[in-house]
């Protein structure tokens, strides 16, 4: 199990992940700093559980438009598609619910109770 060290909105954590995760996972963290940083830019230092809470709603709100994009993709009819197509399409999907738990355990990691 590797171990990775992650700074989000100027506090490091230790976080474990799967071995040759490392780097996904500190791409990650970069990307939750990012959309803290934009968080505290228009807010303020609310405080870390609030501001977390905000950045969370905000990347749900992301996955959420993703997945409705997904929806309309995989249910509006292609010309000419073949089973290939589809094929990549439900791996595509696959790829996008496994993202989404990993974002899920990664925030349960980074505020646990």
């Amino acid at each position: 199990m590797g171990q990775v060290s992650v700074t989000v909105n100027g506090r490091q954590y230790e976080v474990g992940c799967d071995d040759g995760q490392e780097d996904h996972l500190r791409q990650l963290a970069d990307y939750v700093d990012n959309r803290m940083s934009e968080m505290v830019g228009a807010v303020g230092q609310i405080g870390e559980a609030r501001l977390l809470l905000m950045a969370s709603l905000l990347l749900a709100d992301e996955l959420s438009e993703a997945r409705a994009k997904w929806d309309l993709a995989r249910t509006a009819p292609i010309e000419g598609a073949d089973a290939a197509a589809d094929s990549a399409r439900d791996v595509l999907g696959t790829e996008i619910e496994a993202l989404a738990n990993r974002i899920e355990v990664i925030a349960a990691r980074l505020n646990p109770t």
